[in-house]
């Protein structure tokens, strides 16, 4: 199917230059039939417009295309659905006068800018638009670097929600190579300083890196059709083919009986979710916790899991913030959150501590004690201290908590206790084990209404549908205040 999407999406694409020239070629006839201007007013309108639809001119469509990229016009074609672009000040111009700028060669209609709007599978979106903090939390706003970006410039695309980029040929930065070089004495190339592998597994600046720009806008049409159109409307809804009863066997056996041998959470997120589609945010950052949108009886919901093959899926400053971020997204937009929990605890160390960890964990804190939607949680196995109460626990108003079996929910584990317990006893074997017996499992949790049931693994899908349903018309009302004060 994916391959499919991309041949039409490569014959689009061929078609957009087709399509430009048919309509520039048959304005001439539309303009005098439709006007009343005199021939050379309609001739010079013409002139603009074909002037603007090829851009700085053939000579550096060429040059763009030698590059293996697209131009402006031709990844809006592949974007949107066909032929439902309109376009907005396309005659606009500089108006520089200084270095030269004022010749005609070095003005362009449209000043090298493409703005308008159209549809994604038949939904309104609208292209580069840079009121970011007026629309934020309002409209869902998403950044895709297909080339460079520097200076000023970057803080737009930091401001939106999403930031993808384009491997190889995208770059962000405040300062370029030569500013660093003189400024700093550093050698760094751009694509070291600013490169999408730079900005997705260490600065955090982007969410995902595409392979070109088909595979970018593709990538772009899909996630979009998970998301809200505005905050006032609700998590999108498509037809489902995946039963909601379905029972998922394989998750009775997915967690090790030996309680330190890591697995995948994502082979768990893909058993429940519908039809095994999970579109993970930032995968290849802070990667001890897992985030991302998929589908649930068809209604959108956003994930957010623990990852034990990471770090055994402690917290640390980097997974709070990310997590933090996404739950605060999905909250704006009226996403429920689903929560799986395997975490040891926050991630020890003075590298953590003179980093901030106790003001960035409180982050993901606040994110989820803030949210309003419908939060389900389903402790997996380790749900250790502060960690676990960070976690979308039913101490921050989770609305349904799970454990399955296997969860283990404590203060901290058991060789840990026992080593502040009973510190400087011998034989403390028959201890640890009473320890073990009484606290390494979800009954204590549940006496005492932590979570509200413990369920067979294979029933979490049908569990986790049928509280959707139940909750879609949860409403909270909080008091009023001007805006809340998230610890940055």
């Amino acid at each position: 199917m994916a391959s499919a999407m991309r041949v039409a999406a490569a014959m689009r694409v061929a078609a957009a230059g087709a399509r430009l020239s048919v309509g520039v070629s048959g304005l001439r006839v539309a303009v005098r039939s439709l006007c009343s201007q005199p021939v050379s007013i309609n001739e010079r309108i013409e002139d603009k417009r074909r002037a603007a639809l090829m851009g700085g001119g053939q000579r550096r469509i060429d040059a763009q295309h030698k590059r293996g990229k697209l131009t402006a016009r031709e990844r809006i074609s592949l974007l949107l659905d066909p032929d439902s672009f309109v376009e907005s000040d396309m005659f606009v111009e500089h108006r520089c006068a200084d270095f030269g700028m004022a010749a005609d060669k070095n003005k362009f209609p449209g000043d090298s800018v493409v703005t308008g709007r159209g549809r994604i599978n038949g939904r309104l979106v609208y292209i580069f638009s840079q009121r970011n903090v007026m629309a934020s939390g309002v409209i869902p706003q998403i950044s895709l670097i297909m080339g460079p970006c520097a200076g000023g410039a970057v803080y737009s695309p930091a401001l939106t929600d999403f930031t993808f980029m384009v491997k190889d040929t995208s770059y962000l930065f405040i300062t370029g190579p030569d500013v660093v070089k003189s400024v700093t004495n550093e050698d760094v190339t751009q694509e070291e300083l600013g490169g999408a592998k730079t900005h997705t597994t260490m600065s955090g600046v982007a969410h995902r890196a595409f392979e070109n720009d088909v595979d970018a806008l593709c990538n772009l049409r899909e996630f979009f059709n998970y998301l809200p159109l505005s905050s006032q409307d609700p998590a999108p809804i498509r037809e489902c083919h995946d039963p909601s009863d379905r029972l998922v066997p394989e998750l009775d056996t997915i967690v090790p009986l030996e309680s330190t041998k890591a697995y995948n959470m994502v082979d768990i997120i893909h058993s429940v979710v519908d039809e095994r589609e999970f579109f993970e945010i930032m995968p290849n950052y802070a990667k001890n916790i897992v985030v991302g949108f998929a589908r649930m009886n068809g209604r959108t919901v956003g994930i957010v899991g623990n990852q034990p093959n990471v770090a055994s899926g402690c917290l640390d400053i980097n997974s709070s913030v990310k997590g933090a971020r996404f739950v605060r997204f999905c909250d704006a937009f009226n996403i429920p959150l689903i929560t799986f929990v395997d975490v040891p605890g926050f991630l020890p160390g003075t590298a953590q501590e003179y980093g901030g960890i106790i003001r960035h964990g409180a982050k993901l804190l606040y994110a989820f004690a803030e949210a309003t939607v419908p939060k389900v949680t389903v402790i997996t196995r380790k749900a250790y201290g502060g960690a676990y109460d960070v976690m979308s626990s039913k101490h921050l108003c989770g609305d349904t908590n799970y454990a399955w079996p296997t969860a283990e929910i404590a203060v901290m584990g058991a060789k840990g206790a026992m080593e502040i317990i009973f510190k400087g006893r011998e034989n403390v074997e028959d201890a640890q084990a009473e320890y073990i017996n009484k606290f390494a499992n979800p009954f204590p949790a549940a006496v005492r209404g932590f979570v509200d049931d413990i369920i067979q693994p294979s029933s979490t899908r049908a569990r986790i549908c049928s509280d959707l349903d139940v909750l879609a018309s949860k409403k909270v009302q909080r008091p009023w205040r001007k805006h809340a004060n998230i610890p940055l």
